[in-house]
């Protein structure tokens, strides 16, 4: 099944963390709705990913998930 991935590109040489992984279905894009929720669950993702990317660290996404309750 596709798959989406949002990842936090790590400044030294360890693995890029992912902050977001959502399996979809083709079908799943025929709805307006779900269309324009996924679109709002990769937004957050990718404000998420970009914290973690500035600060550097796993609890700037932890936090964050906990704050926006994602």
């Amino acid at each position: 099944m596709p798959q989406i991935l949002v990842e936090a590109d790590r400044r030294d040489d360890s693995d890029n963390t992912i902050v977001y992984r959502e399996r979809i279905n083709l079908s799943d894009l025929e709805s307006d709705h779900f269309s324009g929720q996924l679109v709002e669950r990769v937004g957050w993702a990718v404000l998420d990913a970009d914290e973690l990317e500035r600060k550097g660290g796993r609890q700037s996404v932890d936090a964050a998930a906990q704050a926006g309750g994602r």
